[in-house]
């Protein structure tokens, strides 16, 4: 697991244009902490996102312990995001998970992301991932579909030791490691290491459901 890990982060850093794919996790991430603080009736604000893979997510809600679910969110929700993503490989539906990131993208560009960048991507990549999932031939679609779940696989791993590394010297600039801090009292570095483990428990058993079906065979869609 680890090694397809490092391998796909080596690889997708040298293909053309992977920094524009890299922002689904970011979306995920964000749209994660939107949706419990709806369900937890607060209010989303706003969704930025950025040319530079970060994102932020400005929400208002009514009592102090609710800023812990909706911080555990995000990197708990891009993880088992990638990992939904290898289950429905495992199951041949390449086509259904482009649907689903096609339309978390257009749900995001219409009720949640506001800055100029955050909305041309999402239109951008909605479309993109529409025009592949309906009109691409099965080789095209396949191999879209693995780009973006390997690169959301990536990013769920690596994203948590970024701030892990950023809470040892930094702990209060460690984002939702920070947040959750302030909120339990319990150090950053902690909630960092929750974070990694899940996240390389979701990554184990996604490369698990990758070899477990392979890369050939014909798909459904």
């Amino acid at each position: 697991m680890i090694l397809v890990v490092l391998l796909t982060s080596i690889l997708t850093r040298f293909l053309p244009f992977s920094s524009f794919f890299r922002n689904v996790d970011t979306l995920v991430h964000e749209l994660s902490h939107a949706l419990v603080t709806l369900v937890l009736s607060g209010n989303v604000r706003v969704i930025h996102l950025y040319s530079n893979q970060s994102g932020v997510t400005l929400s208002s809600y009514a009592e102090n312990w609710m800023a812990i679910p909706i911080s555990l969110a995000g990197y708990i929700g891009s993880a088992l995001f990638a990992l939904l993503l290898f289950v429905l490989y495992a199951q041949r539906k390449e086509r259904a998970g482009l649907i689903v990131v096609m339309v978390l993208a257009a749900i995001a560009a219409a009720l949640f992301v506001r800055n100029g960048y955050g909305v041309l991507w999402c239109i951008g990549f909605a479309v993109l991932s529409a025009l592949v999932a309906f009109m691409a031939p099965s080789w095209l679609r396949n191999g879209y579909y693995m780009l973006v779940a390997f690169i959301c696989l990536v990013e769920s791993v690596i994203s948590p030791f970024v701030i892990l590394g950023i809470s040892f010297y930094n702990p209060g600039s460690a984002g939702d490691a920070a947040n959750l801090s302030r909120a339990t009292h319990v150090p950053a570095i902690v909630w960092c290491l929750v974070f990694g483990a899940v996240s390389l428990l979701c990554a184990k058993l996604s490369t698990s459901l990758l070899f477990k079906r392979g890369f050939g065979g014909e798909k459904q869609a």
